[in-house]
């Protein structure tokens, strides 16, 4: 069963528990008292759908930052995360009921940051989904890069951290291959080398799905490791000429 076809039905947000699955709730008509909602499973297709939910309410609570939501992000979305049209409906109402929500995005990013506190590479791909949907009408502005900077300061990244996550999206002709690997321009190639290998590694989509990431979000994943094979080969050409 897809995640779509999974978060749809209405044991989802029971589930997920925390403010996450109140939003579904809201979405299914349910009302979560304190008791479901404290009691989140650690199951495997728990924490995609909780992944996949996040995506969406801190989407939404972005596009309020920015003081809108265009016509292009909701389509980014549909692209980037395999979205099937019979199911858009659904992810709609979710992103609707996250921005009717008056409260801040804090505590979306504190229940998904603690339920992934492990696994800082899910987190990391949860904020290159937002920065796909932020540039979707190709202007990322200021208000979603501070935006986004907040969200990963709760998900533990420090300020050179979210540099680097940040440098992955920008055009390879303006982007530093160095900030792309997260490493100093100083770093020799023996450097570059291993930190390559190591990215390589940890973000192969086997092993970001094996910890939670839903297989129909993999593509981020997938142009993640695009971007870093690109960003070796400039480094590696430079070393040769």
């Amino acid at each position: 069963m897809s995640i779509w076809r999974t978060i749809i039905g209405g044991a989802a947000g029971f589930a997920i528990g925390g403010p996450l699955g109140a939003i579904l709730g809201g979405v299914a008509g349910h009302v979560l008292d304190k008791k479901s909602s404290s009691k989140q499973k650690s199951s495997h297709q728990t924490d995609q759908m909780a992944f996949t939910v996040a995506v969406i309410v801190l989407g939404a609570k972005m596009a309020k930052a920015d003081g809108s939501v265009s016509i292009e992000e909701i389509k980014a979305f549909r692209e980037v995360f395999h979205v099937p049209e019979k199911d858009m409906k659904t992810v709609g109402q979710i992103f609707d009921e996250a921005k009717k929500d008056s409260g801040g995005f804090e505590p979306y990013a504190n229940q998904i940051s603690k339920l992934f506190e492990n696994r800082k590479t899910v987190l990391e791909d949860l904020l290159d989904g937002l920065f796909h949907i932020a540039k979707a009408d190709n202007i990322l502005h200021q208000s979603e890069v501070e935006y986004l900077r907040k969200v990963s300061v709760i998900f533990g990244f420090t300020d050179f951290e979210f540099n680097s996550i940040k440098e992955r999206h920008n055009s390879p002709e303006t982007s530093d291959p160095y900030k792309i690997l997260g490493l100093e321009s100083s770093a020799d190639f023996s450097q570059v080398k291993n930190k390559y290998k190591q990215l390589i590694k940890e973000y192969h989509p086997d092993k970001l799905i094996a910890q939670g990431v839903p297989k129909e979000l993999i593509d981020v994943a997938n142009k993640k490791l695009s971007v870093i094979n690109d960003a070796y080969d400039r480094i590696e050409k430079n070393q040769k000429n």
